[in-house]
């Protein structure tokens, strides 16, 4: 009888300098993740965990000693809600200006027939590396009369040079005679770039998007620096008070009589609102995740 012969796998195909490349490959991105995933299951654990415990002996797995009182102190508290919904709505709507400016400012520039695209090109990469500066920036701000607004977040950043050079490669990789085909048919260029560019774009306009949210979501000094009232504060200038300032929100702590069992409680309420804070981004990515990968693949492709 005739034995089959066992498949090799991939990697044993490989040569062998190629297997401790991706033996020290794996390693490597093992050991990265474990620095990432640890202070996650910790944070995590912690923000269970009865703060007398916590502070005494560390994390415990006596359920006994567990307690929700962290999550129920900050869901409770307005401000973090405050916080929570117009970090929401400022987040949403950069995203949405972002990229619009990006995909529109993206298709020129990649088209070879475009006179001056050398010039702006020029332009364009000259304020990746230079800035206003700070003073400048808050001045005309201030001129414009977008002070203590949401358009002071939404509109100075809006456009990103490093996005706008993605999109541009992405559409730089569509083939030719799908727009040759569209002119043929009678499109015209608003029809082509709105009805047929666009629907094919979707994993740079995924990638672009979550880029954007994101750094929405996590950004504080423009809202510390520009926004005055409490009422319009994003979530992560009351997160910065928390974390950076031990200040949590006098509601959270009031109650406390000794200063000690305040300390301890402040301590564990940061660990609370880090997960609540975290909570939209770990929902949103793996709905992006398909679109991810094909995006932010586009400039390996062609440059």
């Amino acid at each position: 009888m005739q034995t089959k012969k066992k498949k090799k796998s991939e990697f044993a195909k490989l040569p062998a300098g190629d297997k401790v490349l991706m033996l020290i490959s794996y390693t490597i991105l093992g050991l990265f993740l474990v620095a990432i995933i640890l202070p996650v299951i910790y944070i995590i654990l912690a923000s269970f965990v009865d703060p007398v415990t916590l502070q005494n002996s560390g994390l415990s797995f006596d359920f006994s000693k567990w307690t929700a009182t962290a999550y129920q102190r900050v869901l409770s508290n307005s401000q973090i809600w405050v916080g929570f919904k117009n970090a929401l709505i400022y987040s949403i709507l950069f995203t949405i200006i972002s990229v619009v400016v990006t995909l529109l400012a993206a298709y020129p520039m990649s088209r070879a027939d475009f006179k001056g695209k050398g010039f702006f090109n020029t332009i364009f990469v000259i304020t990746m590396f230079f800035g206003g500066g700070l003073i400048p920036t808050y001045l005309l701000i201030a001129n414009l009369g977008m002070l203590d607004t949401i358009w002071a977040l939404l509109i100075p950043p809006a456009f990103s040079v490093w996005n706008m050079i993605i999109a541009r490669t992405y559409y730089m990789g569509i083939p030719r005679d799908l727009q040759e085909a569209a002119e043929i048919d009678g499109a015209t260029e608003m029809v082509y770039f709105f009805k047929i560019l666009l629907p094919v774009c979707t994993p740079i306009i995924a990638t672009i998007s979550m880029w954007q949210f994101v750094g929405m979501w996590n950004s504080y000094f423009d809202a510390m620096i520009y926004l005055n009232s409490a009422s319009k504060q994003p979530l992560q200038l009351v997160l910065r008070a928390i974390l950076i300032q031990s200040q949590p929100q006098p509601g959270m702590v009031s109650d406390m009589q000794s200063t000690a069992a305040r300390a301890q409680l402040a301590e564990l309420l940061k660990y609370a609102t880090i997960i609540i804070s975290s909570l939209p981004l770990m929902i949103m990515y793996p709905f992006f995740q398909k679109y991810f990968d094909n995006g932010i693949m586009a400039g390996a492709v062609k440059g």
